[in-house]
């Protein structure tokens, strides 16, 4: 796919647009008050493959968490900053990496000022972040109502307002819960401006949903080549949103992280236990770098065929099962063992 070209914004020790890889980001939910407890899921974050952490800076006290935090991880750190410009300052000589603010809940322009200027002197980039409950007046009186275009104006407003004052280090975001709406916002930024762009659907609910729409929104999006770095929101712990964003990148071919998983739906022919078995092998593979096709299918009749593309795979059978290796069978062993043979043939590849 053709993908849209942004500016290149450093953050930290990696990049957003350009020709740079596609990233993760998630955010801390443990209380800000929570130092050691912020400090323990930002390093079970980095692990899990999250590249970008943002933290929540409600009040100044919140500041003391950058630090803690650059301790232990390696990945950039953003500060969400709402209404205190203040905060923005301390985060910024505090060594955050990147600041997500909305210019128009921190104040006058003064005050925007502050922020740009001393972000230009540090290299730190900014996000600028909007969504239908932070449009300003004026875009909600031309509109009536929030609309795409509305967050998209709003977006390019800020953007606009920090060009003022010299800075363009800029990543613009225009999220929704509303899936559609998301899109068309994005779609119209896309074509007026060069900035790189986040991606997500904010408030996008529980895991089940939560993913769902992630995955229509901000994969429809990427299909088009739009997007630079994505955040898959979901009320639940933010480990998941990073597996779900590596899941997303991964089966639109865009990056890869490890194993690829296919599975056979299952059907009358079925003779084994095979939605146990998938689960089985996609949980021993969590883990697993190898960037490999593993099938799990659950007919011996054709699942090798359906499955040639896969580096390695298994097919069950009546008490028996096959291994094949590229739709070629190699091996025929009890269904008892075919998910250790199975985990013995990958170690090997």
């Amino acid at each position: 796919m053709k993908r849209r070209k942004t500016k290149k914004i450093a953050v930290g020790g990696l990049f957003i647009g350009g020709d740079a890889a596609i990233t993760i980001q998630s955010m801390l939910n443990v209380p800000s008050t929570d130092i050691e407890g912020s400090v323990r899921q930002a390093v079970a974050l980095e692990k899990a493959g999250c590249e970008i952490i943002r933290l929540a800076l409600p009040d100044k006290e919140a500041v003391q968490l950058i630090p803690a935090i650059k301790k232990e991880v390696s990945v950039p750190l953003v500060a969400d900053i709402h209404f205190d410009y203040r905060i923005a300052l301390e985060a910024a000589a505090a060594g955050v990496d990147k600041i997500r603010i909305n210019p128009g809940n921190i104040g006058d322009e003064s005050r925007v000022k502050q922020v740009a200027d001393e972000c230009r002197k540090r290299n730190i980039p900014i996000r600028i972040g909007v969504n239908s409950g932070s449009l300003e007046k004026h875009i909600l009186v031309k509109y009536g109502k929030p609309t795409p275009q509305a967050l998209c104006d709003s977006a390019l407003y800020h953007a606009a307002l920090l060009e003022k004052f010299d800075f363009d280090q800029i990543v613009l975001s225009m999220k929704s819960s509303n899936v559609l709406f998301m899109k068309e916002a994005y779609e119209l930024a896309a074509e007026q401006c060069k900035y790189p762009l986040h991606l997500g659907v904010t408030e996008a609910g529980t895991e089940r949903m939560g993913l769902i729409k992630s995955a229509a929104g901000i994969g429809s999006l990427l299909l088009n080549g739009i997007g630079d770095t994505i955040r898959v929101s979901l009320t639940d712990d933010p480990i998941k949103e990073v597996y779900a964003a590596k899941d997303i990148l991964q089966a639109l071919e865009i990056r890869r992280f490890g194993v690829q998983l296919i599975a056979c739906p299952t059907c009358g022919r079925t003779r084994i236990d095979l939605i146990a078995l998938a689960k089985q092998v996609e949980e021993r593979l969590q883990d697993c770098t190898k960037p490999i096709t593993v099938a799990v299918m659950g007919c011996i009749v054709n699942g090798p065929g359906e499955a040639r593309e896969a580096d390695i795979g298994i097919a069950g059978g009546d008490g028996v099962g096959l291994i094949f290796k590229k739709g070629e069978i190699i091996k025929k062993v009890p269904e008892a063992c075919l998910l250790e043979e199975l985990m013995k043939e990958i170690e090997q590849l």
